[in-house]
């Protein structure tokens, strides 16, 4: 998933990293000036995109074709180091393509009433298809014939990209012969070409052997690894095996009794999304923000840190619509996806579409009376209040990204535990002051509720990433914590005096009371301020190997356009494909939510302890 012209994604850099041993390479970093480095990385893009041309023009990827022929949708990709053809499908996704592939292999062995039924695998999210030994040589020589047709690739259940062959290849087939257990995949790629879905979104295929009237499995898988060869073969929904949203269908397949009945660690109950959104360009929120900012008439201009108040914690770049196209492209597991504002909508925003609701902080305030805000810590506060959100949800600001397939299970435990994710970051020593920056403020006053309560000390701050939330846990908060709690609510900037209820004091409290541990994410946090920003933007975007990110601004940059390209740019090449939550391209709505709908009243009260019965009746 090379992007053109990203100097830490040409296949010789690479190759460079796997030869030179990683202390050679910091010796030479240390030896070498910075930009020398950039145009020797530069030098090895042109070159490799020089080669790579070659090739792609051999596998006859780019030769001009109507665009009415089939031969027009294919093309020949980059992906793990190799030049891989694949089909061109508008609107790829990794959870789309993995239901593909499962339908394409299912439709291929149902057309020719092939003996088959899908299990659950020891992989959670792979999908698996077992079909007698016995039908084995037909089974090959009817895929081949389909790989033929559709560009796709064949290996081991665990192969990588570098361990594929080509699926319409004989000789690929004999080689695998002595394996029970199979990894296929037709290979999409976006009209962008920078999502390429292989062998990871592949589905598997196994053999299973007959003897003495059953059909015995391969490997263990998790439910059951031999049944009567007679047992019935009931009709399920592909989705069971192929997690796709609830807004899409992708009809039914054969599979065992056995395998229809829900799991002990499967997640059965809802999972919702939040975000906080704020538009920095709209002049009335603007001119709310200045009067705040200069105080009320005959009251005193309220003190404020550099960072509680400056132009950098409003800075709308579109963060919010790659970061819904990450949740889209993703966590096709998520419900409904809430977007809390101050009467703001993006104008590209679709608030028809099934699944999301544009939600005011007038709607979830307890007290009107401390409206407006300009405070994330305030509006985190009341975030339990959103009429109809479930007990579990995740919470994210804009500038968090998901950058692979995660599942629920990387957030919350099946039996309803969030997880929280601790930051190498201390919080610092003493007591919260008008000098701290805002975040350790915040955090210096979690730990005092958490040693008042609880007589233990916390140290670690958090990482920014999703948060895993309950809402009966934030009730809590707001019950046990009363006077921390309402004065969070009334400041309008982040004060020394805030708690930092969501990204904190949740998940320790949660921890104590038994509803929370710790959990892990592959997560890396970009300074977009930083002079090495764009070194780091352009190895993410070449790796793709992190589970979530954040973009985060907290000073304003010296070159804010030079910045606003640059971030632009990496969120467009990252996440092409447009989610379902955005009006179609060129058409845009009113930017006022009191504009595209009545608002409704606001709660009276907080939201009942019993949040997983309510999402669940919805």
């Amino acid at each position: 998933m090379a992007g053109s012209g990203n100097p830490e994604a040409g296949s010789l850099v690479s190759t460079y990293r796997s030869v030179v041993p990683v202390g050679a390479r910091r010796g030479i970093v240390r030896k070498v000036p910075a930009p020398l480095r950039s145009a020797v990385k530069s030098s090895f893009t042109s070159v490799d995109a020089v080669r790579s041309a070659t090739v792609v023009w051999a596998m006859g990827g780019r030769r001009r074709t109507p665009r009415h022929s089939a031969a027009y949708a294919q093309r020949v990709v980059r992906l793990g180091g190799r030049h891989m053809r694949a089909l061109l499908v508008e609107g790829a996704t990794a959870w789309a393509a993995r239901a593909r592939n499962l339908h394409i292999l299912t439709s291929v062995l149902e057309a020719e009433g092939i003996e088959y039924f899908c299990i659950r695998g020891t992989a959670k999210d792979v999908p698996t298809v077992a079909v007698p030994v016995a039908l084995r040589g037909t089974v090959e020589e009817l895929l081949r014939l389909a790989f033929e047709e559709a560009p796709g690739y064949i290996g081991t259940a665990t192969a990588s990209e570098s361990g594929v062959r080509p699926g319409d290849d004989v000789r690929s087939w004999r080689q695998l012969r002595k394996h029970d257990a199979l990894r296929v995949a037709w290979y999409v790629t976006d009209p962008t070409q920078h999502l390429v879905f292989g062998i990871d979104q592949g589905c598997d295929l196994e053999f299973w052997t007959e003897r003495d009237g059953h059909y015995e499995a391969p490997r263990p898988n998790r439910v059951v690894d031999q049944v009567p060869a007679d047992t019935p073969r009931p009709a399920a929904p592909q989705a069971l095996f192929a997690l796709v949203p609830g807004a899409y269908t992708t009809g039914v397949t054969r599979t065992l009794p056995e395998f229809t009945q829900p799991l002990p660690d499967d997640h059965l109950f809802p999972i919702d999304v939040v975000y906080t959104w704020v538009d920095d360009s709209d002049p009335v929120w603007a001119a709310e923000r200045d009067s705040a900012r200069s105080g009320r008439p005959g009251a005193p201009v309220p003190a404020l840190h550099d960072q509680a108040a400056n132009d950098a914690r409003f800075t709308s770049r579109d963060e919010l619509r790659y970061s819904l196209r990450s949740l889209h492209q993703y966590a096709p597991w998520v419900r409904n996806v809430y977007l809390v504002t101050a009467g703001q909508v993006p104008a590209w925003l679709d608030t028809d579409v099934p699944g999301l609701e544009v939600v005011d902080h007038r709607e979830i305030f307890s007290d009107p009376a401390a409206l407006p805000t300009f405070n994330s810590h305030a509006i985190e506060s009341q975030l339990h209040r959103i009429d109809g959100l479930s007990e579990h949800f995740l919470y994210l600001n804009d500038d968090v990204f998901l950058g692979r397939p995660l599942t629920p299970g990387h957030f919350f435990h099946a039996n309803g535990l969030s997880k929280f994710f601790q930051s190498k970051a201390l919080v610092p020593t003493g007591s919260a002051g008008p000098g701290d920056l805002p975040v350790n403020a915040a955090g210096k006053n979690s730990r005092d509720l958490i040693e008042r309560s609880f007589g233990t000390r916390i140290a670690q701050k958090m990482k920014h990433t999703p948060h895993a939330l309950r809402r009966s846990v934030l009730s809590d908060i707001e019950r046990v914590y009363g006077e921390e709690h309402r004065r969070t609510q009334h400041s309008r900037f982040r004060s020394p005096q805030d708690v930092p209820i969501t990204s904190s004091l949740h998940h320790y409290y949660g921890f104590h009371t038994g509803r929370a541990t710790v959990g892990n994410l592959r997560y890396v946090y970009v300074d977009l301020a930083a002079d090495q920003a764009p070194r780091r933007l352009n190895s993410l975007l070449a790796r793709r190997d992190f589970d979530t990110f954040c973009l985060n601004d907290t000073v304003v940059h010296p070159d804010p356009e030079a910045q606003d390209r640059m971030v632009r740019s990496f969120l467009a090449h990252y996440f092409p494909v447009p989610s379902r939550y955005e009006l179609p391209a060129g058409t845009t709505a009113p930017t006022r939510l009191t504009d595209r709908r009545v608002l409704r009243p606001s709660l009276d009260a907080g939201p009942s302890h019993h949040g997983l019965a309510d999402g669940a009746a919805r």
